[in-house]
């Protein structure tokens, strides 16, 4: 019985896919984790260039503290194995977080 490699996907650069193939297990495991929290930091960065007139601005809601605006929303960091719940939102060029709290109610 012989095993066939996963085929890459068509639209991943040859340079690309030629590093993987070269890379051992522990590196690949690596390279997943940070790609898929650089595609979160991607998305979550689009989400909050979106201008007001783009994206509606929902009510404020109750848990919101006073020193946050309104367009935050809620991201999610891992630290040390724990997760932890953050308000986020754009000032100019720079991302601001606030810490709201973990994000198993049970710890």
């Amino acid at each position: 019985m012989s095993y066939e490699p996963p085929t890459p996907p068509a639209n991943l650069p040859t340079e690309i896919v030629n590093r993987l193939n070269e890379s051992d297990p522990e590196q690949l495991r690596e390279v997943a984790t940070y790609a898929e929290a650089l595609a979160e930091h991607k998305e979550r960065e689009a989400r909050l260039e979106k201008s007001p007139d783009q994206e509606e601005v929902e009510e404020r809601p109750d848990d919101l503290p006073d020193d946050v605006p309104a367009k935050a929303t809620i991201t999610i960091k891992e630290i040390n194995d724990n997760r932890y719940y953050y308000w986020q939102w754009r000032e100019g060029e720079k991302i601001r977080s606030q810490y709201k709290g973990p994000a198993d109610p049970d710890e």
